[in-house]
């Protein structure tokens, strides 16, 4: 009886595990009877490649210089009594700056004065003598030796006189050179000199300086190497000049801020410096309110040229090989993503100019491009920029390790 039992229990036991494993295998049937969907295609946003027109621009640092500098000299020597001008102030051309002593050069003029007069009032005693005695040569009075000696003597007297005259004016310049003068207008500097100094005529140390800053010169150093990158790129067609803001510059100060005035772009210097290579750029800038020194830094914008048919890439779109080589990702006709390795000329704004590697028409990736890889199809939309992320899971995913060539 003992026995039976225990048989019982084992077929029991065996038929319910028998029950629990076709259940099983009736669930695994019903479940392979269902497909799974197909997964989608990564969703990312393109920009659609098209030409611009863009003014290329070049920035190149340079230093300001005053437009005019006058480094003023005494014309005569002489004690200085005043000095008539405050230090680091604008004056005008023809304000008096210094006042030498004039006492010597009012006496020179005096003298040269009184012997011209002389030289005058003797002028009518010998010309009439000549006069007469010319009259008298005609009947044989006088001989011709006497007649020749009263000429002589009025050719003498005329000539003396002409020297006086002129001795008289170069006095009273040299009175006038005693009230030394501003020739330009612009800010004076330091004076050298005090009241009481004793100042030779044409010394080389200046009495001060006087820069003229409005307008103010603006002197930037090209290379020659960039001037024939510009000429090829004219010859070539790739850069037009518009004609319109061609000579037009600006410039950036040294804290960063750009100076609110135009500038124009005077000329280039025909001959290049053997030390640095490079070319002289000369601009012309308004400066109203003294905000340019001479001697300053400054970096200027330089309108090189338009290139009517610029191709320009986001920067957000551009990623480079651990080489350091730029490449983007591309959408092409069947929408499949291409790898594509670009040549960048400069950044625009928030765009690279783009001079070799893209054509017009072609999608360039600009999001969603971290979960992507060259081949995988894709569903291209249209990049709004400013726009949120299109996917969470975007964060999450593995950057594509690029291609390098």
């Amino acid at each position: 009886m003992q026995f039976n039992r225990t048989v019982c229990k084992s077929l029991t036991w065996g038929v319910v595990l028998m029950a629990l494993l076709g259940g099983l295998l009736l669930g695994g049937c019903d479940g392979g009877d269902r497909s799974q969907p197909p997964r989608p295609a990564p969703e990312v946003a393109v920009v659609t490649i098209q030409p611009q027109e863009v003014i290329l621009t070049t920035e190149l640092p340079g230093r300001t210089s005053a437009f005019r500098v006058a480094q003023i000299r005494p014309q005569a020597s002489g004690l200085i009594q005043r000095r008539l001008f405050t230090e680091g102030s604008d004056v005008k051309a023809g304000q008096a700056l210094y006042q030498i002593d004039p006492a010597p050069f009012q006496a020179a003029l005096d003298n040269a004065k009184a012997a011209l007069g002389r030289a005058e009032a003797n002028l009518p005693a010998i010309r009439g003598r000549a006069e007469r005695f010319k009259e008298l040569l005609g009947d044989k009075a006088v001989s011709q030796q006497n007649y020749d000696d009263a000429a002589a003597a009025l050719n003498q007297i005329q000539a003396d006189i002409q020297y006086y005259r002129a001795m008289v004016e170069t006095v009273r310049i040299n009175l006038s050179y005693a009230r030394i003068t501003s020739p330009i207008s612009g800010r004076i500097g330091k004076s050298s000199v005090t009241d009481g100094a004793i100042v030779t005529a044409y010394q080389p140390v200046p009495l001060a300086t006087i820069q003229q800053l409005d307008p103010i010169y603006v002197d930037v150093p090209q290379s020659t190497t960039e001037v024939l990158r510009l000429q090829r790129r004219m010859a070539d067609g790739r850069l037009t000049h518009d004609g319109t803001g061609q000579n037009a510059v600006q410039i950036i100060l040294e804290d960063g801020t750009t100076y609110p005035l135009k500038g124009k772009l005077q000329f280039r210097d025909v001959s290049v410096d053997p030390t640095t290579g490079s070319v002289i750029l000369r601009m012309v800038f308004p400066n109203p309110k003294g905000v340019l020194l001479p001697g300053m830094f400054i970096r200027a914008v330089v309108e090189e040229g338009v290139n009517q048919q610029a191709i320009l890439a986001p920067q957000q779109a551009v990623s480079r090989t651990p080489k350091g080589d730029p490449f983007v990702l591309i959408v092409d006709a069947e929408d499949k993503v291409q790898q594509r390795m670009i040549t960048l000329d400069r950044a625009i704004g928030d765009a690279w100019f783009v001079s070799s590697g893209l054509a017009p028409g072609e999608r360039v990736i600009v999001e969603g491009s971290q979960k992507v890889r060259p081949g995988v199809s894709v569903k291209a939309v249209p990049f709004e920029a400013g726009s949120e992320k299109m996917s969470e899971d975007s964060n999450n995913t593995t950057p594509l390790p690029a291609k390098s060539n």
